[in-house]
């Protein structure tokens, strides 16, 4: 996946914004102001840091060599992938949506409830 598309379908979600709070070579997408995907732009491949459940981020990384603990994140609960084409387009589209959709359940109810209802 190129950067323009990962782009475009990370922000197709709701409420989610990008930016650059670290540096300029690490773009951040948030949603409600919550850190859900990383993606490395000076790196050849890019690399992403997502987050996941602890037992996922375990599978992920034996199933694939693409796949390493979260560089410079907490790596119970975040990996960073290398976009080399290992992992599929539709794959890595489900661990984004999987991240964002962790990231709001963690957010109180009300929250919740208002990135859901901008139907």
């Amino acid at each position: 996946m190129d950067l323009e598309s990962l782009r475009d379908y990370t922000l197709s979600f709701k409420q989610v914004t990008e930016g650059f709070p670290f540096d300029n070579d690490t773009l951040v997408f948030k949603v409600a102001g919550k850190m859900f995907l990383l993606v490395a732009l000076e790196s050849e491949p890019l690399r992403c840091n997502f987050k996941h459940r602890p037992e996922d981020g375990i599978q992920y990384r034996e199933e694939y060599a693409s796949v390493i603990e979260g560089y410079h994140m907490h790596s119970k609960h975040w990996s960073t992938i290398r976009l080399d084409g290992e992992v599929s387009i539709d794959q890595l589209k489900e661990w984004i949506k999987n991240s964002y959709d962790l990231v709001v359940s963690g957010m109180p109810k009300y929250k919740q409830k208002e990135i859901k209802g901008d139907d």
